[in-house]
């Protein structure tokens, strides 16, 4: 026992996770759009990693070198570039395996050097009537500043302009945001073959237009490049600066942030390399990955499918509920009994039409909601929008550091400061991140509140894709402490007391060590006992020691962990009563369901907050019991699909190795389907 490890370093389990994404591109069981689409995943999901993750890892070996302090740092960041490249490498031979399988559909992802003479000539007329406005190279000369030129989120070309034996060089941006990333080129092939090129190939065609008349050369090459920079700022420590003004001066130290990865064609020659690495910087902290001729990979997530319906997934088309769709108002339903919707399975109509209603009836006279990331073109903020036309008083408290959203959320704010609506910035030593709404309806001669608690985003494209709870209740208890939640971040200064609410920091970490000791309690007296958590994230020392002491004291703990886990499941004399595992399916799992058997009673919670300190110390996180007890039921039964799930579950053991939950003489059941299919049946009364 003492030469186990205890845990797992969080930066590697993270690695394990995106790992298993790659795994979806490996299996021939899932349509060939849908492998190379999740590519686009991998490597979107690795780029947030490093400007992140890495780039933390990175600062504090920096912090050692300068001090001899957490030398811990040197050597885990040398563990993840060992795994980054062994995953790099599987990822290229997956590419190789895709493409070739795409062939066989005969939709074909060609470069430059294997187009026709025709097809040339309309790549080259394409080039100049949609491409050559968007391209200003960047010469790489004296007073030229790399660092601070190039973008982090972007692909270049490294442009060798070579005449006789002197040599210059060039960046190209790949504008990708401005022109599609793949291009569709007319084929006259007999069999009726799709071509397709990237964008990147259409401008190493062209590249003579470029810089012809502005430089003699010989000979063009280009060779493709990216830069991934650390995403952390630091904000202003001025009492006379807003959050506001704070957030906007942070985002212009992220643009020139320093860089924590290169990422280049392993075919470049090596004077060009030395030159980038010169030139921006890169030390032997930094990841130094080579690749294949493409990069931003992430664009490979909108992947067109030019073939036929079944190279991808069959829509499941979202449910409607009979809980709403029965009623007139959207009032009428919530008033009838809690409702439980579960996204994308069911329509995020639900929610925006419930504040659309509340935007014009002439009974609510109030609205608050907390937004932490939003669509961009928000039809929620819309009706917030006439809620103020229609003389209603309307609160919205936007997170400005939701990462990688501060800009956006920024311009959402001044928007709707403009249109009347209250805007506060919550707590500046605190993110918002909860997902709260309450409306205030005159009814009676009283105020009636009107609450939705949620485990994701009021996002109406990431609700398309991401699964998550929203409940609606009258429940008087529960909707007084949700409008609390939002006097709590205007005037923290206060004291405020929750009974039924996990409410992070307030009490949340307090009432769930409680609960995980009430089971500890039962199971020392001879009761039934047991925890069961799905969630994104568990990265926490004292919940995680809780979990392994509640499985030395026989608690049945079950975990459902989309992301990180630096808990150790399966080890004997620690852990032997853990199970973990990990669903990647076609929707990204995201909500927080945690579940106490409290002795036969069941304990049912949903929650914005994920087991991670940050979310129990450093957010305002909103956790909600499930009183009803056949929506308790429904969450219930899905969990139960989850752990049947023999085609998309994976094993979290003790070393994160991504083993497929072992199949055995059971049926092959996809639980994202399973859940859907038990979802509809609700919603059509079939009862089979």
């Amino acid at each position: 026992m003492s030469a186990v490890v205890p845990f797992f370093e969080k930066e590697l389990s993270w690695l394990s996770f995106n790992e298993r994404v790659l795994q979806e591109a490996a299996d021939t069981s899932v349509p060939i759009i849908e492998r190379i689409r999740f590519l686009g995943i991998y490597s979107n999901n690795m780029d947030e990693f490093f400007r992140v993750r890495v780039a933390d890892v990175r600062r504090r070996a920096l912090y050692h070198e300068e001090t001899g302090q957490d030398p811990d740092a040197l050597v885990l960041l040398a563990k993840i570039q060992q795994k980054v490249m062994a995953l790099q490498s599987r990822f290229d031979e997956l590419y190789h395996d895709c493409m070739l399988a795409l062939a066989r559909y005969h939709i074909v992802l060609v470069n430059e050097k294997q187009l026709t003479d025709t097809q040339k000539a309309w790549v080259d007329d394409y080039f100049q009537q949609k491409i050559l406005r968007h391209v200003a190279p960047i010469i790489i000369q004296k007073g030229v500043d790399l660092v601070v030129s190039l973008k982090d989120d972007a692909t270049y070309l490294v442009v060798e302009i070579k005449k006789d034996e002197h040599i210059q060089y060039a960046m190209v941006e790949v504008p990708a945001t401005s022109v599609p990333r793949f291009v569709k080129v007319p084929d006259d092939s007999p069999r009726q073959r799709k071509t397709l090129i990237l964008l990147d190939n259409t401008i190493r065609l062209c590249l003579t237009q470029v810089f012809r008349g502005f430089f003699e050369f010989d000979s063009l090459a280009a060779y493709s490049m990216k830069m991934t920079r650390d995403a952390d700022y630091e904000l202003e420590d001025e009492i006379s600066l807003s959050l506001l003004e704070q957030t906007s001066l942070g985002l212009k130290q992220r643009l020139t942030a320093e860089p924590v990865r290169l990422v280049y064609d392993r075919e470049m020659p090596q004077p060009m390399l030395d030159m980038l690495v010169k030139e921006l910087g890169i030390s032997n902290l930094d990841a130094m990955v080579p690749g294949g001729r493409y990069h931003n990979f992430k664009d490979f997530m909108g992947f067109p499918n030019v073939g036929r319906k079944y190279l991808e997934y069959d829509k499941l088309p979202p449910l409607s509920s009979q809980a709403f769709f029965k009623h007139d108002t959207a009032f009428d339903a919530i008033s009838a009994g809690d409702i439980l919707v579960y996204y994308p399975y069911y329509k995020f109509r639900h929610f925006t039409e419930f504040v659309r209603q509340a935007a014009f009836d002439p009974k609510v006279k109030t609205i608050k909601i907390n937004f932490y990331r939003l669509a961009k073109n928000s039809r929620i903020v819309q009706s917030l929008i006439d809620a103020v036309n229609n003389g209603k008083q309307v609160l919205a408290v936007v997170e400005l550091r939701a990462r990688f959203d501060e800009a956006a959320n920024i311009e959402w704010a001044r928007k709707m400061t403009e249109a009347g609506i209250r805007v506060a910035f919550g707590i500046p030593s605190l993110k918002v991140h909860c997902k709260l709404c309450v409306v205030g309806r005159e009814e009676n001669g009283e105020l009636k509140r009107y609450a939705h608690f949620g485990t994701g985003n009021f996002h109406e494209k990431t609700a398309k894709i991401y699964t998550d709870y929203s409940l609606f209740t009258t429940h008087p208890e529960l909707t007084l402490e949700a409008e609390n939640v939002f006097d709590f971040i205007i005037n923290s200064y206060k004291r405020f007391k929750f009974n039924h609410l996990l409410v992070s920091p307030v009490n949340a970490r307090r009432r769930l060590l409680a609960l995980i000791d009430q089971e500890i309690d039962n199971a020392k007296k001879g009761l039934p006992a047991a925890i069961t958590f799905k969630i994104n994230n568990l990265v926490d020392k004292e919940i995680e020691h809780r979990l392994y002491h509640a499985s030395q004291s026989g608690v049945k703990v079950r975990l459902i962990i989309r992301g990180m886990c630096s808990l150790r499941p399966g080890i004997e004399g620690l852990s032997e009563n853990i199970q973990a595992i990990s669903i990647v399916g076609r929707f990204l799992e995201h909500p927080r369901v945690l579940v106490f058997h409290g002795n036969g009673q069941d304990l049912v919670f949903i929650s914005s907050a994920d087991l991670m300190t940050r979310n129990l110390d450093h957010r305002v996180e909103v956790g909600t019991p499930i009183l009803d007890p056949v929506l308790k039921g429904r969450i219930l039964d899905m969990i139960a699909l989850h752990f049947r799930d023999t085609t998309k579950a994976r094993v979290i053991d003790s070393d994160q190795q991504n083993h497929y939950v072992r199949r055995g003489n059971r049926r092959k059941l996809q639980s994202q389907v399973a859940i859907y299919e038990y979802l509809k049946r609700i919603e059509t009364g079939d009862n089979r």
